[in-house]
Formats: structure tokens, sequence, C-alpha cells
């Protein structure tokens, strides 16, 4: 069942400096209950998408096109009432900094009660359904009443986990959850995201630098660069064939202990999306480029049931020659 669609999703930031081209014709659905894991360099537009999706881009963005349908409604197209009802209750988001959540200054219990007294909630309900999910999320009793200062990293981010979830909603976006986290508190944040998506069966999408974290805990990969879509797959399907380069370079940049090989690193930087190169934005630093790399923008395409891929040789990347 389809819980989200995206549908040809421009977002532009215009600058003293100039227009930066942050996320261009971004197209891609979420299934009730999955896990989809959006990864790329910094830069490749991953924050920007989801912070497109609660149609919250700060300034001096600007969403230019496209559309989010949430349940039939383009959330785009909604006014700020609307937005204020959905948000929360039907998607919701967790920061890569909890303190985007948490204001410093007041208690994690009356910052969580007025949150949904804001939603129709009764103070009494507030108060017992903000107790039932800080416990729910491993947050004991002795802490309820505490400042953010004086919980840990990986305590703030439950609670601003527990607060996206509060109301029910069908779509999470985390962004960069785990970043800052020591590892064993990253597997604890996880495993609890991870619980929650089968209780509740919650649609998540993992925003995240970390490539070893995504095949590791995501249904499906979508892999940007340059604000774009290089390649859209499960998880297993990817993992088969890789049909883009970018997306053959950033794995083959992971280290693997059963390998006597060296990791390999891309060559050359991420492009000025000021002013991107012409054609495939990928080409200044791709071994595969042709002329027509150079010169015509490839466009997303389905290579196989449910793998898509933006490059003009996908499915014959392995071919000897290409001139």
């Amino acid at each position: 069942m389809e819980a989200l669609r995206v549908e040809d999703l421009w977002v532009r930031y215009y600058t003293a400096s100039g227009i930066v081209s942050a996320v261009s014709a971004v197209s891609f659905n979420m299934e009730r209950g999955e896990m989809l894991g959006v990864v790329g360099e910094s830069g490749s537009g991953k924050s920007t998408l989801g912070f497109a999706l609660m149609n919250m881009v700060p300034p001096p963005g600007r969403i230019v096109k496209g559309a989010v349908i949430l349940e039939g409604r383009n959330i785009l197209e909604l006014g700020n009432k609307e937005l204020r009802e959905i948000r929360g209750s039907k998607i919701s988001m967790v920061f890569q900094d909890p303190f985007t959540t948490l204001d410093p200054l007041r208690r994690v219990s009356d910052q969580f009660v007025e949150f949904l007294m804001e939603h129709g909630l009764s103070r009494e309900e507030a108060q017992s359904r903000s107790y039932e999910l800080l416990a729910a999320v491993g947050i004991p009793e002795r802490l309820r009443n505490a400042y953010p200062h004086q919980l840990s990293g990986g305590q703030k981010q439950r609670v601003s986990i527990a607060m996206a979830i509060a109301l029910k909603p069908s779509i999470v976006v985390a962004d960069e959850p785990t970043t800052a986290l020591d590892v064993i508190v990253q597997k604890q944040i996880m495993d609890l995201m991870n619980e929650i998506r089968a209780k509740h069966n919650v649609s998540i999408m993992l925003i995240t630098h970390d490539i070893a974290l995504a095949l590791e805990r995501t249904d499906k990969i979508l892999v940007m660069y340059g604000g774009e879509i290089m390649e859209y797959a499960s998880k297993d399907d990817l993992m088969r064939e890789m049909h883009h380069p970018y997306t053959r370079a950033l794995f083959a940049s992971l280290p693997r202990i059963s390998s006597k090989e060296l990791p390999r690193f891309l060559k050359g930087y991420p492009p000025d999306l000021r002013n991107p190169p012409k054609g495939c934005v990928f080409n200044p630093r791709c071994e595969y480029a042709t002329d027509k790399c150079r010169v015509e923008k490839p466009v997303l395409k389905e290579v196989s049931p449910g793998h898509y891929a933006s490059c003009h040789y996908a499915g014959e990347l392995d071919a000897s020659s290409r001139t």
C-alpha cells in the first residue's frame, strides 16, 4: 500500500552568490511500513529533500515545482493551518540535532504536553500520553521533568523520536538521527526505530551519509548526487547489480573486513550547484563518461522491475569501451 508519492520535485536556494539547484526532478514513492534509505555525499540534497516532504524548506530555499502526495492530498498546496494539522499527525520529522526539537529552557515533559495539547488533547490526556511514550522509548521516570541539557545525546534523540510518533503519523522523516552518537547508542536508536516501524506500520525515510547503516537497516535505497536521484531500488536488487557509476563508486568506498582489497575513493569534488555541469551532473567524475554524457542529461528510467537509474548506459556499464 502506497504511503507517500513524490512527483517531479524541484527545490532552489536563492542566495546572494547565485541560485543553488538543491533538488532537481526527484520522483519516488514509499510503501506503508517500509524503511527507505536516502544516501549520498554532503551537499547531495538529502536533507533538503526531507524538509521538502514536510513543506518546510528554510529560507532562502523555495520549492519551485512538484508534488508530495500523502493520503490523496498534495502537501505542497496546503495552507498554514492545514500544514500545522498534518505535521506530527500524518508526517513528522526527527532532526539531526535534537535541540532543533527541544527548547533548552523548558522541561522535557512540559514541552511534550504542550505539543500534544496543540493537536487537540486535553492536559490530562497529553500528560498520560507523554509519560507512556517516554517510557516506551526508554526514558526513565526520573528524567521526565529534566531539562534537555541534563540528558545524554542518545536520550535527547529518544525524546525527539517519542514526539515524532506521538500522534501516530504514517510517515517519519529521520534526518541523520544517529550522527554524533557512539556506536552502541546508534544501534539502540536504530533498534528503537525498527521496533516502532514494526509495531505501528510506520514508513520511515532514513537520511544518512552512513552507507553501511543504510545497507543494514533499510528496505529500499535512494542514491542522490548533485540534487538528483542517481539510482533507486530495493536494497537486495541494488546489492545484486548497481546500474549507476556513482552508486558503484559510493559502495566501493566501504571498507570490507573480509577482503584484502582497500576501499576505493572517488576522485574529484561534488558539483557547484550554483553552476552544475551540463549533461549528467556526475559526468566530470565518471570513468564511463562519453560525449553524450557531457551534453545530454539522462532521465531516471526503469532498468528492471522496480529498479531505476539515471544513466545513459544503465544496464551496460561493463561494456569494454565507449567513445
